[in-house]
């Protein structure tokens, strides 16, 4: 029987979630969103803010969804590949350091991003963004190696909560320079507190990611054909897992509801900061208050959905948790301009779903993986399913403010990926049953 790593190793991997949520925090939901919008508008707030780029005229808010949108795009390429080679050559973490470092040295090099800047700002945007997402395909693989099955949703849930820690920490340092820019020798209409934060949120990455590098378990080599080279093999091992997967009925149906569901809540949580300060009009000081109320709740929501799925089972706490998200959208769309207090309870309830709905859904496809020692070539689906959903959702969500001219309309639309995704767990949940009773069947009978 399998056993749970030691403290150490597993303090060391959650210590990554510390490393990087920076980013997802500091970059992806707070400063540099609010920068964004601010150095592409005109400060008018009756007007709709338009860009050039690339010989084409955009919505500032619709380009910072197409660029992430086109970065997911190429993690989604290239992760299945490198995800199967690392399997194959059994050097994952080198995989999770190459992504690592270029996630951190573009997210530093947004200190460069200046207003007359935008090309600089998208391009390391999108690199920062291939980078973080690139590292969790070998981050996540690690979980079935350090953690037995019976303490999946404990570590995962451990590593969560150590990233919001950490991400909070950081943007309470960052705080400190965009209230004081004169600590910087700036002043408020000066943009070095933010682009400060931007090279911080960089360094604090990479520097912390030193830690699970030295301490986790280096893979172990599979034996393979030395007659092929690794990129042959590695289409290989994708092979192998998805004719796996074809067979695993609950864990192809569990993939597809996880598509649909987490097509929303990826798309709220990089699109949530944009429109609350363009959309909604919530002032900047208001938006960082409601984004640090939000990770200060995901701890403690993370923890009690996992307590709720060893209650009543992943699936059904799954779907407790896409009820919830339903609910959220349909305030989200009613939520009035300048409603900053409607603001504040719409994230308190956000917060409480956002990091349990993450930590369940990668345990729960933990759990249903069949024994293995291809860990990453299996995480590469889920990672890639991850990224295609978020391709979709990022560019409906870009496509619908333009053809709309209101953020509102997309987030009504997303309620109906909930949807699609609470039906299609009903039908996981009924097929891992029938499955159950097949198994108890067939022991009775021998």
């Amino acid at each position: 029987m399998q056993q749970t790593a030691p403290k150490k190793v597993v303090n060391a991997w959650a210590l990554y979630d510390w490393a990087n949520s920076a980013y997802n925090l500091v970059i992806t939901s707070t400063i540099f969103p609010a920068y964004f919008e601010a150095i592409t508008g005109d400060g008018n707030e009756a007007t709709v803010d338009r860009v050039s780029f690339m010989g084409r005229s955009f919505l500032n808010t619709a380009l910072y969804n197409y660029a992430l949108g086109v970065a997911f795009i190429v993690v989604a390429l290239v992760s299945p590949l490198l995800s199967s080679i690392a399997d194959t050559r059994g050097n994952k973490k080198n995989f999770l350091a190459f992504f690592m470092t270029m996630g951190s040295l573009a997210c530093s090099a947004l200190f460069f991003f200046t207003p007359g800047r935008l090309a600089l700002g998208i391009a390391c945007l999108i690199i920062a963004c291939i980078g973080y997402w690139g590292s969790l395909v070998f981050y996540n693989s690690f979980l079935p190696e350090i953690a037995a099955p019976q303490d999946r949703d404990r570590v995962s849930a451990k590593g969560f909560a150590y990233g919001y820690v950490g991400s909070v920490l950081l943007q309470i340092i960052c705080f400190v320079f965009v209230f004081k820019p004169e600590l910087l020798g700036g002043d408020e209409a000066s943009t070095i507190q933010f682009r400060f934060s931007f090279l911080l949120t960089g360094l604090w990455w990479f520097g912390f990611a030193q830690v699970p590098l030295r301490r986790l378990p280096r893979y172990q080599m599979h034996l393979v054909d030395p007659k092929r080279s690794a990129l042959i093999n590695g289409y290989l091992e994708l092979r192998t897992v998805w004719q796996q997967l074809k067979r695993i009925k609950v864990l192809k149906r569990y993939l597809t509801a996880f598509f649909f569901y987490n097509m929303a809540v990826q798309t709220i949580m990089l699109s949530a900061a944009l429109y609350a300060k363009s959309e909604l009009q919530i002032p900047t000081t208001n938006l960082i208050i409601a984004i640090v109320l939000i990770q200060l709740i995901a701890i403690p929501g993370a923890y009690i959905i996992s307590w709720l799925s060893g209650k009543i089972g992943n699936i059904k706490a799954l779907m407790v948790c896409v009820f919830v998200w339903i609910i959220n959208c349909i305030i989200g769309y009613y939520v009035p301009t300048h409603g900053v207090y409607e603001f504040y309870a719409l994230a308190a309830a956000i917060g409480f779903v956002m990091g349990g709905v993450q930590s369940l859904s990668r345990s729960t496809y933990a759990k249903l993986m069949p024994e293995t020692k291809d860990t990453t070539s299996f995480f590469s689906f889920y990672d890639v399913t991850e990224k295609i959903c978020i391709v979709i959702g990022m560019f409906s969500f870009g496509y619908l403010t333009e053809l709309t001219g209101s953020q509102r309309t997309s987030v009504l639309a997303l309620v109906v990926f909930f949807i699609v995704g609470l039906l299609l767990l009903l039908h996981t949940l009924r097929t891992q049953k029938r499955e159950s009773e097949v198994q108890l069947s067939s022991v009775v009978h021998y």
